[in-house]
């Protein structure tokens, strides 16, 4: 004799919840920002951050109320500088195009050839000491110039601390807004970056090239 299954209530439930359909991407879209605004306006909301499209591969960028605090590339894993910014800023961080969608604009127009600075409030304080000095001194080198690591240890204030000059640009937390891309060796050579090689001979030629 052939038994008979019954179907349980849960399994009836998840047949149910499998048969509707789910929010859309832009209904999605559209309630994570409500609560990033209501976040915002409740003063919960520390780090706002997106990710941007460039030549080199999305740059996630975030920002704090100060200014903006971080831009990583996609080598650095975001994944792990979201983890590093909720220890060191806070853990109250959302994705939100408040507060980065004006850095987003000025970098899509960096890259399309159509800016040659930024116009943006920056948080360094995610540097402090030497290295905020030579970061605070790297937006003055300017669009298609460069300097060399030893001239920018002597604009620091320490000419012998050259070591220290390239230290400081690896650990650049908003790189291509704040330009380390520009401190070369004093041989002429590039050096490193932490976009990678590529991605700095790429900028500098941009740059000398307009």
């Amino acid at each position: 004799m052939n038994s008979i299954t019954t179907p349980t209530g849960s399994q009836i439930s998840d047949d149910l919840a499998r048969s509707l359909p789910g929010p859309s991407d832009a209904e999605l879209a559209s309630l994570h920002e409500r609560l990033a605004v209501q976040a915002a306006s409740a003063d919960l909301l520390d780090v706002a951050y997106r990710t941007v499209d460039s030549p080199f591969g999305p740059l996630l960028v975030a920002a704090t109320t100060e200014g903006l605090v971080r831009v990583a590339f996609e080598r650095e894993d975001h994944d792990t500088v979201l983890t590093s910014l909720a220890a060191a800023v806070s853990p109250r961080i959302l994705r939100s195009g408040r507060r980065t969608d004006e850095v987003a604009r000025q970098l899509g127009e960096y890259f399309d050839g159509q800016r040659r600075s930024f116009d943006v409030a920056v948080d360094l304080r995610l540097v402090d000491g030497f290295r905020r000095t030579v970061i605070s001194h790297l937006r003055d080198i300017p669009y298609g110039d460069t300097e060399s690591y030893a001239a920018v240890a002597a604009a620091a204030g320490s000419p012998r601390a050259v070591r220290a000059v390239g230290s400081a640009c690896a650990h650049n937390p908003i790189p291509v807004v704040v330009p380390c891309h520009r401190v070369v060796r004093s041989d002429g050579t590039i050096g490193s970056y932490l976009g990678g090689t590529e991605a700095k001979a790429a900028l500098l030629a941009m740059e000398a090239a307009a």
